[in-house]
């Protein structure tokens, strides 16, 4: 069975992402965000993971540095969303690291 093999940047790309990916408390606050009707408050986030504020806020400053979020200003709240891509990007850069055929690339 032959596959396509990743590019350096590509791997490079998909080794960034789980990295950011390896610690619970991230994958919980994005599974939190990703799940969420709308835009939550990093208010709502703190008291939902139950770590301190300045924890979370870290959390969200590398899920952020990586495109899985975006937070956006609002007044003095800020408000938390998920990146739509990575519903997609994420399963189809695991199906590719694992030389699943025919996946689209991210």
């Amino acid at each position: 069975m032959k596959t396509k093999s990743l590019t350096p940047a590509e791997a490079d790309e998909y080794a960034m992402w789980f990295r950011c990916l390896s610690d619970g408390t991230r994958v919980r606050i994005l599974n939190l965000v990703a799940s969420a009707d709308g835009p939550l408050t990093v208010g709502q986030i703190v008291e939902a993971i139950g770590k301190s504020q300045s924890t979370v806020s870290r959390h969200l400053q590398l899920l952020a540095d990586d495109r899985f979020i975006f937070s956006h200003p609002d007044g003095v709240r800020t408000l938390v969303t998920v990146n739509e891509t990575c519903m997609t990007a994420l399963p189809q850069a695991a199906a590719a690291i694992m030389g699943a055929e025919n996946v689209g690339r991210a």
